[in-house]
């Protein structure tokens, strides 16, 4: 009896993978790449896996890019980036309804696989959808939606998976390529260069760029099966599931480029009005000085204290100082404190030296803070020339 037990036993993963292997023929494995959305939360767009059991009808998309909105703490968690994301099965009826009522486009890429690496993909997504396995910590360049599919495809396929990458590809930092995608939000653009520090101005590699799901899609066009028979391609299909008519694209009036330059000129005609009258005008500058306080607060904190690797080495904090705070406490006073007049001359340089960082391309800054720096050059160098003779007093 033992003797045909380990017979059984030996034989058993032959059966069980044979069964297995042909079973996959009736399936049918897709990328789905869907269009951005309006909002900052779709700009870059979506993927996903669809799996179509043709025989049985059955129509299932995984999907990585999904999260729990009832987690405790949740905004915090997602400021600090220790917000799991996780793998999530729905029908592709019900995947599809949600784009067609915000009429996104969704292209299909039918995939030649073989039998044997259907099952093996299947094989993996199903372990992968375990409850121990399906929660991963997101990372929006290299471990997002797209990235996983990138990643899956890479562990079922090994060294079968060719990308075919383009050598002569333009080069562009990661900046610049969600620049591409945040162009039409201005306000969100202002917002993403502020808090993404010059970690992200740096080029990214062909492979790297597959963070977007429009880059993955045309990679997985380029992209050959080798060492499998005569090499193919590994999109043998390509379908528009969802078309719409293009969408006019409208910049809003009040974006940062035209808001930050009214303000400028308004502060111009205030320092002149103020130079004339022999006014300080010092409740500006309380209220201006304590803004780029508070933003400098922002930035340190996204630069230390949360887990984020693209809000480190941000050098915006050389003209949004957090200690703009303590100077516009000071400025509240009667009497000019001793350090203050240091303080306004170290900020006048460290503007300037954020201008020589942007110059360099050390750090790409958003070109909407220009005005801003002018302003900033323009009070700090005002009171420092004037505060003794408009009003106020030395302190000892």
């Amino acid at each position: 009896m033992g003797k045909h037990l380990k017979k059984l036993l030996l034989i058993y993963p032959f059966i069980y993978s044979t069964i297995f292997f042909a079973n996959a023929q009736q399936y049918q494995v897709s990328l789905l790449t869907c269009d951005p959305g309006d909002q900052l939360y779709s700009a870059f767009g979506h993927s996903a896996i669809r799996i179509w059991n043709k025989e049985t009808n059955q129509n299932w998309v995984y999907n990585y890019g999904t999260f729990d909105f009832n987690t405790p703490f949740f905004y915090l968690k997602f400021t600090q980036r220790t917000l799991d994301y996780m793998l999530s099965v729905t029908t592709y009826e019900r995947f599809l309804m949600e784009y067609n009522y915000f009429q996104r486009n969704v292209r299909e890429q039918v995939l030649d696989l073989s039998p044997e690496q259907i099952a093996k993909l299947i094989e993996f997504l199903d372990n992968n959808y375990l409850p121990e396995n399906r929660f991963y910590r997101y990372d929006f360049f290299y471990d997002n939606c797209a990235t996983r599919i990138r990643d899956v495809m890479e562990q079922v396929l090994g060294e079968q998976l060719d990308w075919n990458e383009d050598l002569l590809a333009e080069q562009k930092t990661f900046r610049n390529l969600i620049d591409e995608y945040v162009y039409p939000l201005p306000w969100a653009d202002f917002g993403i260069d502020l808090a993404l520090g010059s970690v992200i101005d740096i080029d990214a590699k062909e492979r790297e760029k597959q963070f977007l799901p429009d880059y993955m899609e045309a990679a997985f066009d380029r992209a050959v099966i080798v060492g499998d028979g005569p090499s193919r391609k590994l999109v043998k299909e390509k379908l528009e599931v969802l078309n719409f008519p293009p969408r006019e694209s409208k910049m809003d009036l009040l974006n940062p480029y035209v808001l930050w330059w009214i303000f400028a000129i308004a502060v111009v005609v205030l320092t002149f009005v103020g130079y004339k009258k022999k006014r300080l005008y010092k409740g500006f500058d309380v209220g201006f000085f304590a803004a780029l306080g508070l933003l400098g607060l922002v930035i340190v904190s996204l630069w230390f204290f949360t887990f984020h690797s693209q809000t480190k080495l941000n050098w915006n904090v050389l003209w949004a100082l957090p200690t703009n705070l303590i100077l516009a406490f000071a400025l509240l006073g009667n009497q000019v404190k001793p350090w203050v007049r240091k303080y306004l001359l170290a900020a006048m340089t460290l503007t300037n030296v954020a201008l020589l960082v942007w110059i360099f391309g050390i750090q790409s800054f958003h070109p909407s803070i220009v005005p801003v720096l002018l302003v900033i050059l323009l009070r700090t160098n005002f009171l420092y020339y004037n505060m003794d003779r408009f009003g106020w007093e030395k302190k000892a």
